[in-house]
């Protein structure tokens, strides 16, 4: 019985709203990590800084793949 999967189109239309959320919930996070530190021990500080150090890394990269996405879409 041969199979007809296909795909899906790629569908890039709305990229750009969905990595504006994500650096938005990221951003979230990052803060309510910081709100936590107030109450953790030296080890859990620690590792929430390290942990908001790579969620800035993160962000910086969605930044630039939204505008990326963004010429993609302007291109079109």
């Amino acid at each position: 019985m041969p199979y007809n999967n296909q795909p899906k189109p790629d569908d890039r239309s709305d990229n750009v709203e969905k990595l504006q959320e994500m650096v938005h919930n990221t951003i979230e996070n990052m803060e309510a990590a910081e709100e936590t530190m107030e109450f953790a021990n030296e080890k859990d500080r620690a590792d929430i800084a390290a942990k908001n150090e790579r969620r800035r890394d993160a962000i910086e990269g969605m930044r630039a793949e939204i505008k990326d996405e963004y010429r993609a879409q302007q291109e079109e």
